[in-house]
Order: C-alpha cells, then sequence, then structure tokens
C-alpha cells in the first residue's frame, strides 16, 4: 500500500472517531491522533489501519479504549516546578491586593493541576489561600469524575514524593494508603476547587479571571484551532491578569500585543 493509500485509511479511521465515537478529534493534529491509534493498535495486534477500523467497528471495549487514550495527556503534580515558582510569586502577589482570586485551570486533565494550585495556596503562609476561588475545565465528563474524586493510583503517578517537593508539608495535603498503592487528595483542598465541562473551541465564554493555566494542551492541537482558543482565553482574562502556557508552547502571532511577558522564560504572561 503507498503512503498516499495509508494516509486515506488513516483518515477513514479519524472519521469513524469523529462520526461515531464521543469525541471530537478535528481540533487535533493527524500527528497526535495517529501516534495514540498506532499505539492502540499495537496493543490490539492489528498490523493495518484496516484490520484496527473493523476492530473497532465490532467491539465496544476498544472505542472505549481508544477513547480513554485520545483524552488522556501526559500531568503531574507541580509539572515544571520553575514554573511553579512564578506562580507562587502571581498568587502572593494577587491575594495581597485583593480580596478574591480567581484562578481557572483549563483542560485540568485528571485534576492534577488545579489541586496543585489549592495545596500550594494552603501550603504558602504568604497566600491567603481564603481568598482563592479555582475553577477546573475539562472536555471529557470521565476525566472530570475521576478528577472531583481526587484519588490517584501510584502505577499513574512517579515518584510522587519528589513532586510534592515544591511543598513544605505534603501530608497536609495528599493522604497516602498504608501500601503507598493509592493516594487522594484531602477535602481542604478538594474543596476548594470546582470541577466543570467545557469545550475551549465552541464553549461558553468565561470572563473576569485573575490567573488562566492553559498549559501543555495547544502542543496537541491543530494549528486553526489555536487562535479559537486564545480568543476564550484572552477573553476569560481581567485586564491586568495572568496567563500561564506551556513551556514549549507559544503566543500565537496574533495575540502577541495582547500580553506583556511576566516571566518569559517560564511562559507567564500578563494581559495588557
Amino acid at each position: 500500500m503507498t503512503r498516499t493509500e495509508t494516509d486515506l485509511v488513516l483518515r477513514e479511521v479519524i472519521q469513524y472517531i469523529s462520526d461515531r465515537m464521543a469525541f471530537e478529534p478535528d481540533s487535533y493534529n493527524d500527528s497526535y491522533l495517529d501516534r495514540r491509534i498506532s499505539s492502540r493498535m499495537r496493543r490490539t495486534g492489528c498490523e493495518s489501519y484496516e484490520a484496527y477500523l473493523e476492530v473497532l467497528s465490532t467491539e465496544a471495549d476498544e472505542r472505549a479504549a481508544l477513547l480513554d487514550a485520545l483524552s488522556v495527556n501526559v500531568t503531574s503534580f507541580f509539572r515544571n516546578p520553575e514554573v511553579w515558582e512564578g506562580i507562587r510569586d502571581v498568587l502572593r502577589t494577587l491575594s495581597e491586593e485583593q480580596r478574591t482570586v480567581r484562578c481557572w485551570s483549563a483542560a485540568c486533565s485528571d485534576g492534577r493541576e488545579p489541586y496543585s494550585i489549592a495545596m500550594l495556596a494552603r501550603d504558602d503562609p504568604h497566600i491567603r489561600d481564603r481568598s482563592i476561588e479555582i475553577t477546573a475545565t475539562d472536555i471529557d465528563a470521565e476525566t472530570l469524575r475521576s478528577a472531583r474524586e481526587g484519588v490517584y493510583e501510584s502505577t499513574r503517578t512517579t515518584d510522587i514524593e519528589s513532586q510534592l517537593n515544591v511543598l513544605s508539608a505534603p501530608d497536609d495535603h495528599i493522604r497516602t494508603s498504608e501500601a503507598k498503592a493509592r493516594f487522594s487528595i484531602r477535602p481542604p483542598v478538594k474543596r476548594m476547587v470546582s470541577f466543570e465541562q467545557h469545550d475551549l473551541i465552541s464553549g461558553a465564554q468565561k470572563v473576569g479571571y485573575d490567573l488562566v493555566l492553559c498549559r501543555n494542551l495547544l502542543i496537541y492541537i491543530d494549528r486553526s484551532y489555536k487562535d479559537p482558543i486564545f480568543e476564550t482565553l484572552t477573553g476569560s482574562l481581567r485586564s491586568g491578569g495572568v496567563l500561564t502556557i506551556g513551556k514549549s508552547e507559544t503566543l500565537p502571532r496574533t495575540f502577541r500585543d495582547e500580553y506583556e511577558p511576566y516571566e518569559r522564560s517560564n511562559h507567564i504572561y500578563r494581559r495588557a
């Protein structure tokens, strides 16, 4: 089969996902989709897209497994600790200046990012944690259900102690099982975060946020959808509000005049 023919069959698989599964693939770039589909092909022993399409069309369990693979991105608590030192500075300043500090964790995946914000606020004596309000959103309803539970398996989290080095007293914020195979977010941390389903491209506009985090989503998104996402993110920020994006991501050219650097090296920007 030629490369062109292979690409056409891959598009058939992607079209099937769009038509028959609760997932909108159009906003994701083809390389991301191909990596996730190919991974499932290897696990099911399929050597061609045609064979995998047959499996998808006949096995509900595989449709569910593919949907999970497409929806879950790599995440961790306090990913890129140096960035979190910048976020710490933002929260200290905002909580000192304002009665209420509204934070939005966009595309929050399984909740580790918004819980990181909450733990940092509670742990740092220079941040008024009672002033912090955190909204966490994701497009995937099942992922949000897991995030609300705040329970994580050690098999999905490598070296949790190292991830929580940002905190002075990690045990104040998480509860670890005796076997250390599972840990859960303590209730005071969970109460700081409100989860809701939201589509960054077509969802309702949000407004009035002081701090917005949208990290490590844009690297998976097709170029044509980045401007609509930034329209949503930018529109959600008050004047002077702060946006944090991933270390591998950049502001689209059409939005660079909307921001000034807060910590350029950590991709933290202030809305002009």
